[in-house]
């Protein structure tokens, strides 16, 4: 048992080269010598830090989709007057007959 009631720290997680060697070969890797030594060392630490985390006690926690709490942002959906129909057209390069005049893309036919 550890003085003072705390917890003890979780061990390093052992993971060696050969089983990095064994994942990048999975995931199609290839690796010099230099990153793999380099990427045992990072992947040791990210377990080690998964170690910790896994050590808190969370029981009294309540499970969450989101650390913030998030708020609906959206105005209420209510009918508003619409764009006069003259003004939007007047913005447009082209109208025609109270409409937008657009370029045919399909063929000759109407």
């Amino acid at each position: 048992m550890s003085v003072g009631g705390a917890r003890p720290r979780p061990q390093p997680a052992v993971i060696g080269s050969e089983q990095v060697a064994h994942v990048a070969r999975l995931a199609r890797l290839e690796l010099s010598e230099d990153e793999l030594a380099r990427f045992t060392g990072q992947l040791a630490s990210v377990l080690t830090y998964a170690a910790e985390i896994a050590e808190l006690d969370v029981g009294d926690l309540e499970p969450m989709a989101h650390p913030l709490p998030l708020l609906n942002v959206f105005r209420d959906d209510e009918p508003e007057p619409t764009l006069d129909r003259a003004t939007v057209l007047a913005e447009a390069p082209a109208a025609e007959d109270g409409r937008f005049r657009v370029p045919r893309i399909l063929g000759d036919e109407p």
